[in-house]
C-alpha cells in the first residue's frame, strides 16, 4: 500500500517512506469533520493498520486551521436528524480513533491554528503533538449544548487533571499553544514557520524505530491507566518477552554490543 495516490474527498493520504500521512482536507470549513469526512477517516484508519509499510502516522490539517471540531452547519441542516446523525459521525470517528490507538504506529499531530472539539480530541488521543505558537486549543461542545466525544472524556482528565479538564469542558476555555504545552496537552511547541519540518522530523524518526516494541508500549500505556500493579506487571513481563523475539530486537543487541547505529525493519 506504500505511496499509493490519495483518493479521498475530504482527506489526503499518502503512505512514503514509512509515514502514513492524513491530512484533514477541508480548508474552506476549517476542516471540521461532517458524515462524509468521519466515513474517510474509518476507512483509512482500517488501511492504516493493515499496511505494514504504515510505521508512523503524520496527522495535519490544511488551510488556517487544523480542526474546527463537529460542522455545525451539517447539524443545523439535518434539524430533528440531528441525533441519528450524531450517532452515525460518532460510530465512524469513534472507529478511525480506535484503530489509530490500537495499532502499532505511533501517531504524531500537527496543529496549526485552531484545534477544537473532535480536533482537541483528537491531539489529545496522539502520542506525540507539534503546536505551532498560534495555535488555539478549546472544547467548544457545551457552547452549542452538546457533550464532549472523540474519547476527549478519557484522555483529557488523565492529560491535565480533573479540575483542569472541568475547566474546559464547562466553560470553554481557550488555550494558548504555550499554555497546552504547560498543562500537558502538547509535546512541544514550535514556530508557525517550522511546524511542518519539525513534524516531519519526528515523524521520519519514529518511522525509522522498532515498529512492534512501539505498539507493544502503546498499548502498556493504554492498559497502565486502568490495570491493577500486578496485572500491568504482567503485562509488562510478557510483552517484553514477545518482544525479545523479533528481528528488530535482534538488530538492537547487535548495534548495541558493536557500537553501531541500529537499522530496525519493523519486525
Amino acid at each position: 500500500m506504500s505511496n499509493e495516490a490519495n483518493d479521498y474527498q475530504n482527506i489526503n493520504y499518502q503512505v512514503s517512506e514509512g509515514i502514513a500521512r492524513l491530512t484533514l482536507d477541508r480548508p474552506e470549513a476549517m476542516n471540521s469533520l461532517d458524515l462524509p469526512t468521519c466515513r474517510e477517516l474509518s476507512d483509512v484508519a482500517i488501511r492504516i493498520d493493515e499496511d505494514p509499510a504504515a510505521r508512523c502516522v503524520l496527522i495535519s490539517g490544511t488551510g488556517k486551521a487544523f480542526c474546527a471540531g463537529g460542522d455545525v452547519a451539517a447539524f443545523a441542516s439535518a434539524g430533528d436528524g440531528a441525533p441519528a446523525l450524531l450517532k452515525e459521525m460518532t460510530g465512524f470517528m469513534h472507529s478511525a480513533w480506535s484503530r489509530l490507538l490500537r495499532g502499532n504506529a505511533p501517531v504524531v499531530t500537527a496543529v496549526n491554528g485552531v484545534a477544537a472539539g473532535a480536533g482537541l480530541a483528537l491531539a489529545a488521543l496522539s502520542d506525540l503533538v507539534v503546536a505551532a505558537r498560534s495555535a488555539r486549543f478549546t472544547m467548544a461542545y457545551t457552547g452549542i449544548g452538546l457533550t464532549p466525544d472523540g474519547s476527549s472524556t478519557y484522555f483529557l482528565s488523565r492529560l491535565v487533571g480533573l479540575r483542569r479538564a472541568q475547566e474546559l469542558v464547562l466553560t470553554n476555555r481557550v488555550l494558548s499553544a504555550d499554555e497546552a504545552l504547560d498543562w500537558g496537552l502538547v509535546t512541544r511547541v514550535v514556530d508557525d514557520e517550522e511546524l511542518a519540518q519539525e513534524a516531519d522530523k519526528l515523524a521520519a524518526k519514529l518511522a525509522a524505530g522498532p515498529t512492534l516494541a512501539y505498539g507493544r508500549s502503546r498499548a502498556l500505556l493504554l492498559s497502565g491507566l486502568q490495570e491493577s500493579l500486578e496485572t500491568q506487571m504482567e503485562l509488562e513481563a510478557r510483552a517484553i518477552a514477545d518482544s525479545g523475539r523479533t528481528a528488530d530486537f535482534r538488530a538492537g543487541l547487535d548495534a548495541f554490543v558493536n557500537k553501531k547505529r541500529p537499522t530496525f525493519t519493523g519486525n
